[in-house]
């Protein structure tokens, strides 16, 4: 992970120590301040400066606010952090009643309309649709802030952008979990219990279909931190994605460096979780 990182982040077009000088810095002026990031050693150098660096959780210093490179990255994360808690909380609650809905009232105009629904929210553009819901809720209807962070509405057009295709993809997982364990031996035995349908799908089929759920929404819940990116630069959000963005046209490599392995190792502890979690959803997977 820190190899690609660093490997990447150097093939960006432009010197940072020529971005940072501008346009009119001489050439002198500019080999100086190469020197002066460490720029001018050879890449083999500074890959081992970087990964020793790394080792002891030193990220350097920002080349243009010249404070240490983590703690801009702990300072923008709890905006991101609340955006995409957010989305997955909005995200869980829409899916999995669409689904079931869907699951119970299989081939049914409103199963139909909530596929359609799904297919349509996988398929839309997340930076396009934040620039219409900025059009039609913030420009024309003045019911929501188009940007910042500060109070909830302020929330709610990033939320919804960021939440759509995750919605389209879960709900459809959901119905598909669902419709699955339906026709299993111990659904069969808890209607013949004279269970009712409704306490058939809380209580045995949600509770079977969790595990590729979980599955999925862990690895979408890692993507959603990097899907912020473009929402936040849409909707101005103050979190580690627009930094990102920011410190890439900067070409401040430790920033990036810092945020881009700070999202990684939150992807690697969440994929993890899931794993830890299989085995509360099925008691199975534990005693194994």
């Amino acid at each position: 992970m820190l190899t690609v990182i660093f490997a990447v982040v150097r093939v960006i077009p432009g010197d940072p120590a020529q971005v940072l000088l501008g346009t009119f810095a001489t050439a002198e002026m500019v080999a100086e301040q190469r020197a002066k990031m460490g720029l001018d050693r050879p890449l083999l150098v500074q890959y081992g400066l970087f990964l020793r660096q790394a080792a002891l959780g030193d990220w350097g210093r920002s080349y243009h606010e010249g404070h240490p490179a983590f703690a801009l990255v702990l300072e923008r994360m709890p905006a991101t952090l609340e955006l995409a808690m957010a989305g997955i909380a909005v995200t869980i609650l829409l899916s999995g009643a669409l689904g079931t809905l869907a699951a119970r009232w299989a081939q049914s105009p409103a199963d139909r309309l909530i596929g359609a629904f799904s297919l349509l929210g996988q398929a839309v553009p997340n930076f396009w649709l934040g620039l219409v819901l900025v059009i039609v809720f913030a420009r024309n209807l003045h019911w929501l802030p188009s940007f910042g962070r500060g109070t909830l509405a302020h929330l709610v057009l990033p939320t919804v952008t960021l939440s759509v295709q995750l919605i389209g993809v879960m709900t459809r997982l959901v119905r598909a979990g669902i419709l699955e364990v339906m026709h299993q031996d111990y659904i069969r035995t808890a209607r013949a219990k004279g269970i009712t349908e409704r306490a058939v799908l809380a209580r045995h089929a949600v509770r079977n279909m969790l595990i590729p759920v979980v599955t999925v929404l862990g690895l979408q819940a890692g993507a959603l931190l990097g899907g912020v990116v473009v929402i936040e630069t849409v909707f101005a959000w103050p979190g580690l994605g627009r930094l990102i963005v920011t410190s890439i046209n900067n070409r401040d490599y430790p920033v990036v460096q810092a945020a881009v392995t700070f999202t990684a190792m939150i992807f690697v502890f969440l994929n993890l979780g899931v794993d830890v979690i299989y085995g509360y959803l099925d008691p199975r997977i534990r005693y194994a």
